[in-house]
């Protein structure tokens, strides 16, 4: 199992692992750092770029569509930190003005389109959260919004729409599946790889990292570059973490993600939730190693998700984080602290449950519904009977309302 590791300035190191800079040949550091990619275009590319002898500049841009950085972007963010620690400047894109496109990559409909100031408030507590694995304290950091280059005059925009043709465009897999399927395609959307593009000559990108259903935007950036007069980059792609389901890849618009900052307890309850066959993946991708052969499945989730949660939150919060979980699921306590929720006896006898856990769990009265629905709610560990909405305050009063497996809330009826 990987350990965080000491730079050369003594800072920690959340990379995976870490190798000598100095006693390095380019083609070892290449091969090194290419180790666990799916892609590493063009062949030799990297090794040539290396052996220029100065720090390359290195690129990731992810737009904050989302306030929540989860466990899959830390695939690539673990690769950046390993540039970094080699001696590389990372370039880190909050892609503030490509948000308000939507990447449609992997997409079968256009993305919904969010309001500037939700972008701008999701940017803030981005950049926060990225720095939790990369380097902060160093010369090695850049962070940059691409609307510095990207808010662009007709002739700006004439000039990078000249560096690509719609066949190029229709060539990538989600654009031919909707095309030939007579979906729509907004031309938005067919801007958005050149817009990324435009984010490569911009900061003058020696290498660019993505997942791998980034490939066709990565490798279209080389050709933009090109045409601005400038070097190609090389490409590194990274697999894609499935999320807590098993099935598809980790993302807030499946819920089916662990975000950075989650509280320890919900980091280690999801981890311990996800399937058996995952977990050969989750160890490789997030701790660059095997499950242990001595464990089992069960053990092996147990040893993973303390390894997640004291990356993010430290040794203490795992072990606390251990003994809630074991608390509710193996011994079926209810947990040390359970915060109050309070409804007031002046709106009547009764309770309308989807107002009280929208106003105990901060969710909405219709997700309130599906769980009631679906007998995700409980009272004292009963389930709420399938249909029920309105509870009478009095039955109420003083008892301890879950929702799934690890939210709960005591419910106090005071007069009003």
């Amino acid at each position: 199992m990987s350990v965080a590791t000491t730079g050369p300035a003594g800072r920690e190191s959340l990379a995976l692992a870490r190798m000598d800079p100095e006693e390095q040949t380019a083609a070892a550091r290449a091969a090194w750092l290419s180790r666990n990619a799916v892609d590493c275009l063009p062949e030799g590319g990297l090794e040539r770029k290396l052996a220029l002898g100065r720090p390359l500049r290195v690129k990731l841009g992810i737009d904050p569509t989302a306030p929540d950085i989860h466990l899959g972007f830390t695939v690539v963010l673990q690769k950046l930190r390993e540039f970094q620690d080699l001696g590389h400047t990372v370039v880190l894109i909050v892609g503030d003005y490509t948000a308000r496109v939507g990447d449609p990559s992997g997409r079968s409909t256009t993305r919904p389109v969010l309001e500037p100031a939700e972008i701008d408030a999701n940017a803030k507590t981005f950049q926060e959260q990225a720095l939790k694995v990369l380097d902060s304290n160093s010369d090695r950091l850049e962070v940059r919004f691409n609307s510095e280059w990207l808010d662009m005059s007709m002739a700006e925009i004439f000039a990078l729409l000249r560096t690509t043709t719609v066949a190029q465009l229709l060539e990538r897999d989600d654009f031919a599946k909707r095309f030939a399927a007579r979906e729509p395609i907004s031309v938005l959307e067919l801007l958005y790889p050149l817009m990324q593009g435009r984010d490569s000559v911009a900061i003058e990108a020696d290498v660019e990292l993505g997942g791998t259903d980034q490939k066709f935007n990565l490798l279209l950036g080389r050709d933009i570059q090109r045409a601005y007069g400038q070097p190609e980059q090389v490409i590194l792609t990274m697999p894609l973490l499935v999320g807590t389901d098993g099935e598809r890849k980790m993302s807030k618009s499946f819920d089916n993600y662990i975000g950075v900052t989650e509280p320890p307890s919900e980091m280690y309850g999801k981890t311990m939730s996800i399937p058996d066959h995952a977990l050969a993946s989750w160890y490789e991708l997030l701790l660059g190693s095997e499950p242990p052969p001595e464990l089992g499945p069960r053990d092996s989730k147990r040893a993973l998700a303390r390894a997640i949660v004291e990356r993010f939150h430290g040794t203490g919060a795992a072990a606390e984080a251990e003994e809630a979980f074991d608390r509710l699921h193996l011994r079926h306590e209810l947990p040390d602290e359970i915060p109050e929720v309070q409804w007031s006896s002046g709106n009547g006898s009764l309770v309308h449950l989807p107002v009280l856990l929208s106003r105990a769990f901060g969710i909405s009265t219709s997700e309130a519904r599906r769980n009631l629905a679906g007998g995700g709610v409980r009272v004292d560990g009963e389930p709420v009977a399938n249909g029920s909405l309105d509870v009478d305050a009095a039955e109420l009063d003083g008892k301890v309302l879950q929702l799934g497996k690890r939210r709960f809330a005591r419910v106090r009826v005071v007069q009003g």
